[in-house]
C-alpha cells in the first residue's frame, strides 16, 4: 500500500479488494455506503492539492460527499487533460504548460529548468520530478496530459494483470508475446505492460516488436504542426519536403509493422502465442498469414489475445470471425478491458460479453449534458453517458466524464457476477450527429487557462 492511500482508509479498502480472486462479485447497494465514504475522503484530501478541483468545488458549492449527485460538480471534462492553448504546445512555451499542468495535478509540478528539446524531452524531464505522463496521441492537433506519479504506473500494470487472469488466462511464462503494429512508447505503457510480459514470456524469450520507429506523442505533434503550417500556407519548401517525406516513411513502417508481426506470428506458430495489440492491426495481419498459406491448424490451440478495440478501423463485419478462424483463436482466450486514460483501472469484459466495473472505481451514469445523473436502478439496462471516480490514483484527481455512450445494469450479470456492468456496444458521442457537447467543458477550459496564465 502506498503512503497517499495509507492516508485515506476507506479508499486503501476498496482498493485492496484487487488482491481478491472475484472483486468484481459484490452488491453494488450494499457497498455504496462505504464508496460515498471514500470519495468524500479522497476529495476531501484532494480539494487542497488540485487547483482545478477546487475550483469545481467552489462553484458546484460542495464541502462534502455524502451521496453520487455530489460527485457530479466535481468531475472533470475528459478535455480538462487537453486544455491549454494550442500555441502553448506549437510555440514551446514550457513554463507555461507547466503552470496549467499544475492547476490539475496532486503533486507540484516545477519549472523545469535548462534547454529544452521539444514535448517528448520536456516529458522526460517531468518524470525527474516525479511526475509520469499518460498521453494521448494528439492526432487531431493537441495531446491530453494526465499526470501519473510511480504508483499510479504500478497499480495500472496490477490492474491489467488481475483483469487478464480474472477474464480467465492463466499466465504460467509459456508463451510467446507478440506486439503488433508500431508500438506507442511511453513511460504509462512501458510500466502496464511489464508485469504481464514476465508473467506470460517463455524463459530466455523478450517479446517481439516489429523493428519500425516507435511512436512518440512528440513525434505525432511535430506532424500535426507541419500540416497546419502547410494548410496556411506558411510552411517553407525544406519543411513541405521533410512532411511528405516523414509521411512516406511512416506509411512505409506501417506496412512494415504489420508484415513483421505476421512474420513473428508465423516463425511461433509452433509455439502458444500472446499477441498484444487492435483488431484493426490483427486483421491485417491474418489477411497476411492467410496470403502466406496458413491458418488456424497450423498454430497452437491456447494462444491467447490481449485486445484493444476498433478505432474506426475499416473492417468487414466478419472481421473477428476471420482472425479467430486464421489464428485459431476463440472468445475465451482473448482478454479484452474496458479502459481510458483518464482512469487507471481496468474493466474486464466477462464471458457474457459485459465490461465490469470494480469496487474502487464509482461508475455515474450521467445525461448527454453531463449535468444530470441517471438514477441506479435494481433491474433492466440504463443508457447515458460514463462518468467514473477512480479511487486509486494519486496524480490527479480521479473524477471525469468520458465522451462514451453506453449501457449500464446494475443487476447481477449473467456470468454470475453481481457488480454494475457495461454493455459491449460502446458508442462515442463525438461520432452521432449532434457530435459532442459536454455542458461543464467550457468552464473548466477557461479556468484552466486562465489559471495558468
Amino acid at each position: 500500500m502506498t503512503g497517499d492511500l495509507n492516508a485515506r482508509p476507506a479508499s486503501a479498502k476498496l482498493v485492496g479488494l484487487i488482491d481478491d480472486q472475484n472483486p468484481f462479485d459484490y452488491d453494488f447497494w450494499e457497498l455504496l455506503p462505504e464508496q460515498i465514504a471514500a470519495a468524500n475522503e479522497t476529495f476531501q484530501a484532494r480539494v487542497s492539492q488540485i487547483k482545478l478541483l477546487q475550483n469545481r468545488a467552489e462553484e458546484g458549492k460542495v464541502r462534502e460527499v455524502g451521496r453520487l449527485h455530489d460527485i457530479i460538480p466535481l468531475l472533470f471534462a475528459h478535455t480538462a487533460y487537453k486544455s491549454y492553448p494550442e500555441s502553448w504546445l506549437f510555440n514551446q512555451k514550457w513554463p507555461m504548460l507547466g503552470r496549467w499542468l499544475d492547476t490539475i495535478s496532486t503533486k507540484r509540478v516545477l519549472p523545469v529548468e535548462g534547454e529544452i528539446k521539444g514535448l517528448d524531452h520536456w516529458l522526460l524531464r517531468l518524470e525527474e520530478q516525479g511526475h509520469f505522463m499518460g498521453t494521448s496521441s494528439g492526432t487531431t492537433g493537441k495531446c491530453a496530459m494526465m499526470n501519473n506519479t510511480r504508483a499510479d504506473l504500478d497499480f495500472a500494470g496490477k490492474t491489467l494483470m488481475h483483469s487478464i487472469r480474472w477474464t480467465g488466462l492463466n499466465p504460467q511464462n509459456d508463451r510467446q508475446i507478440v506486439a503488433l503494429g508500431q508500438v506507442a512508447m511511453s513511460t504509462r505503457n512501458m510500466a502496464t505492460g511489464r508485469p504481464m510480459a514476465e508473467a506470460f514470456s517463455l524463459p530466455g524469450k523478450m517479446p517481439l516488436a516489429p523493428k519500425v520507429p516507435p511512436i512518440t506523442v512528440g513525434g505525432v505533434l511535430e506532424m500535426v504542426l507541419l500540416r497546419k503550417k502547410i494548410a496556411e500556407g506558411t510552411a517553407k519548401p525544406s519543411e513541405v519536403a521533410h512532411f511528405e517525406s516523414e509521411s512516406a516513411a511512416r506509411q512505409k513502417s506501417l506496412q512494415d509493422s504489420v508484415e513483421q508481426s505476421a512474420e513473428a506470428i508465423i516463425a511461433n506458430r509452433d509455439t502458444p502465442l500472446h499477441i498484444l495489440g487492435m483488431y484493426g492491426p490483427l486483421y491485417q495481419v491474418a489477411e497476411y498469414v492467410r496470403a502466406k498459406g496458413f491458418s488456424g491448424k497450423d498454430f497452437q490451440p491456447n494462444s491467447s489475445f490481449l485486445a484493444g478495440g476498433l478505432k474506426r478501423a475499416a473492417v468487414p463485419p466478419n472481421y473477428k470471425e476471420f482472425i479467430f478462424e486464421t489464428l485459431n483463436l476463440t472468445d475465451e482466450r482473448v482478454c479484452q478491458t474496458y479502459s481510458m486514460q483518464e482512469i487507471g483501472s481496468q474493466a474486464p469484459r466477462c464471458s457474457a460479453g459485459r465490461y465490469h466495473v470494480p469496487p474502487w472505481m464509482l461508475l455515474l451514469l450521467l445525461d448527454e449534458s453531463g449535468e444530470n445523473l441517471v438514477e441506479p436502478q435494481r433491474s433492466g439496462e440504463a443508457e447515458g453517458r460514463a462518468a467514473f471516480l477512480d479511487l486509486s490514483l494519486e496524480g490527479r484527481w480521479g473524477g471525469t466524464i468520458s465522451g462514451d455512450k453506453i449501457k449500464v445494469s446494475w443487476a447481477s450479470c449473467s456470468s454470475g457476477n453481481r457488480g454494475p456492468s457495461i454493455h459491449n456496444d460502446i458508442q462515442r458521442y463525438a461520432d452521432t450527429e449532434g457530435g459532442d457537447k459536454i455542458a461543464c467543458s467550457g468552464t473548466i477550459d477557461a479556468y484552466v487557462r486562465g489559471a495558468a496564465s
